[in-house]
């Protein structure tokens, strides 16, 4: 039986042999964060999960109800908590900023390993060669979304459409050669200068020029990334690598 003194709520959630909701686990670990006892119903079978629905008018589970009141589901828990109510449609920079930074990571735990130091200028070269290989990776999980999206402003790509897809085998190229430097991070080089100015000049007249709201394909399609300042300097790394790698 549950305290009476303490913050209680009732959860309904699908626990079967062959599977156990993810979103109730989330809501109970919540409730339970928030500090509320939680009353665990658990569905045990496809019939019991259809009953519960029909009864209370809802087409999923989990579905939690505190003092009686139906909050929903694990979304409408999260926001009710915490105020978190996320748009599919709403811009972000989290993706570009979680790459840079576990790019930078990588480079400076790489110059540890290679030279005891984190102050070496192949640090900088390592988190620019990274961060191009990671954005590439982006990309080309799922190629056709990412090409469909770039050609709503890359101005190459928009005369031949081919070069949608080879652009990113180009990135993780040139991102991989630089990565291993020497004569290997001359030979991409010229690759990340190409598409770096076709890029940058692409973003430039989107943006500056023309003046259009459009979302950046930098971390794949799909994305929510806003094309502008963020994939502009994506494409100018790329121009300065090439260009330091052919004269250093």
């Amino acid at each position: 039986m549950l305290d009476k003194t303490k913050k209680q709520a009732d959860l309904y959630r699908m626990v079967m042999p062959d599977h156990l909701c993810p979103y109730g686990l989330k809501s109970k670990w919540l409730l339970e964060r928030k500090g509320f006892e939680v009353n665990d119903h658990h569905l045990k079978t496809r019939e019991e999960t259809d009953a519960f629905q029909e009864k209370h008018n809802v087409e999923t589970t989990p579905q939690t109800f505190i003092n009686g009141e139906r909050i929903g589901g694990y979304d409408d828990l999260r926001d009710r908590f915490t105020g978190y109510d996320k748009d599919a449609d709403d811009k972000t920079y989290t993706p570009v900023i979680v790459i840079f930074a576990v790019c930078t990571l990588m480079a400076l735990a790489v110059s540890w390993f290679v030279f005891g130091t984190i102050f070496n200028i192949r640090t900088i070269e390592w988190f620019a060669a990274f961060s191009m290989t990671v954005l590439a990776i982006q990309k080309l999980k799922d190629v056709e979304s990412f090409s469909t999206m770039f050609l709503n402003y890359d101005l190459l790509a928009r005369q031949w459409v081919p070069y949608g897809y080879l652009y990113a085998l180009g990135e993780a190229a040139a991102g991989i050669l630089m990565i291993a430097g020497g004569i290997f991070g001359v030979v991409g080089a010229p690759i990340a200068l190409f598409i770096g100015t076709v890029g940058a000049a692409s973003v430039f007249t989107a943006v500056y020029i023309d003046k259009r709201e459009l979302k950046c394909a930098c971390v794949g399609g799909n994305s929510n990334v806003p094309l502008g300042f963020v994939s502009l300097t994506e494409n100018l790394v790329m121009m300065a690598m090439g260009v330091w790698m052919l004269v250093k």
